[in-house]
């Protein structure tokens, strides 16, 4: 699960069944917040390493996994070990309660689990994809303060995933649920999951 270091997903990740994958934007950000502010030469270097790990994902975009982790083991993985190494050496030259030293230590405690990305083309470097999906959600969340009951919001969660669904699979979401609603009336019981939008060829 691609996810940023919020302490209450420890719990899914116990039992080992669901395996984090860490979000390098949440690292990066730390270092643009403290660049920001302070105008840090550290936490500038460290944007510029970041930025070569993603110019390797520029490159990789849209290729098939298999070639994904090829090309990630030659350019991205020395760029990761460097950026990793190059952290550590710089904590101790700096005072361990600025906002600074709190950015590298986050990103130090991410880099074990934004590792796996190397070995796997069908990770990602981050999270974003599914943030940016979830903005609307984000955007309309005082409106959910109104769907009624939890019953309510578990169909609302349902929705937003089908409609989701739809659009990663190049399906536009109001034309496959007015063609879902129209037919399922009379559509086979034992054959509903048919009309699911991963089942229906773009």
């Amino acid at each position: 699960m691609h996810a940023d270091g919020y302490a209450g997903f420890e719990d899914i990740y116990r039992s080992g069944d669901i395996k984090e994958v860490a979000c390098m934007a949440h690292a990066r950000r730390k270092f643009v917040d403290v660049h920001r502010a302070q105008g840090s030469a550290i936490a500038d270097e460290a944007i510029k390493r970041i930025a070569q790990l993603y110019a390797v994902e520029k490159a990789v975009r849209g290729s098939p996994p298999d070639k994904r982790v090829d090309i990630r083991q030659a350019k991205a993985k020395p760029i990761f070990h460097d950026l990793e190494a190059w952290l550590h050496a710089q904590l101790p030259s700096i005072s361990a309660k600025s906002p600074l030293a709190g950015a590298i230590r986050y990103a130090l405690t991410r880099m074990a689990r934004l590792k796996p990305y190397l070995d796997h083309g069908v990770l990602e470097l981050d999270n974003n994809t599914a943030e940016r999906a979830m903005r609307s959600i984000a955007i309309g969340r005082k409106n959910y303060l109104f769907v009624g009951s939890q019953t309510g919001g578990h169909t609302a969660a349902i929705a937003y995933t089908l409609i989701e669904t739809a659009k990663l699979n190049c399906i536009d979401p109001q034309a496959w649920l007015a063609d879902t609603l129209a037919r399922i009336p009379d559509y086979k019981i034992n054959r509903v999951d048919d009309l699911l939008p991963w089942k229906i060829p773009p």
